[in-house]
């Protein structure tokens, strides 16, 4: 047996791929991060016939116009879904400027042109909820696993 061989130990684990689920329609594709998805639910309340977590597939790119999808998936405040068009068409615009606002639970509310360094890298956000206590497992985003999981009153979806 070769010591240091994979799965053994002996040095950092290596950290895993988000898992990005993707939804594809004629004019959208929603794409969806379960692992940032704070629960703000601007979705569901914002198209329900588009987003329903009790279907599957719970995501339904076509069952609204393009550009009302779009609008919903900005209101996302974590960046957990995102959108591309299907067949060329612009990419979602980042916000000018930037903001960044602390929620009074702590989390750090990130708007804009950013790039945003984690374990895997540098990643090009334009929304983003960053862990503001230091106790996320998914850091540098906040995952509400330390005082970030109490409820604030203000909400991480206002601006």
């Amino acid at each position: 047996m070769t010591e240091g061989a994979a799965g053994t130990g002996g040095g950092p684990p290596v950290p895993e791929e988000p898992r990005i689920k993707e939804y594809e329609g004629e004019g959208i594709t929603v794409t969806f991060e379960p692992r940032r998805c704070l629960h703000a639910a601007e979705c569901v309340h914002g198209l329900p016939e588009v987003f329903d977590p009790s279907r599957r597939p719970w995501v339904l790119p076509d069952a609204a116009p393009v550009e009302r999808v779009a609008e919903v998936i900005r209101r996302c405040p974590s960046g957990a879904l995102r959108y591309h068009p299907s067949r060329g068409g612009a990419e979602e615009p980042p916000d000018v400027p930037a903001t960044v606002r602390r929620s009074p639970s702590g989390q750090l509310v990130v708007r804009g042109n950013l790039l945003v360094t984690g374990e895997r890298g540098v990643r090009h956000e334009t929304r983003a909820v960053l862990c503001g206590c230091g106790a996320s497992e998914n850091q540098p985003y906040c995952d509400r696993s330390g005082p970030c999981a109490e409820p604030d009153d203000g909400g991480a979806g206002e601006r």
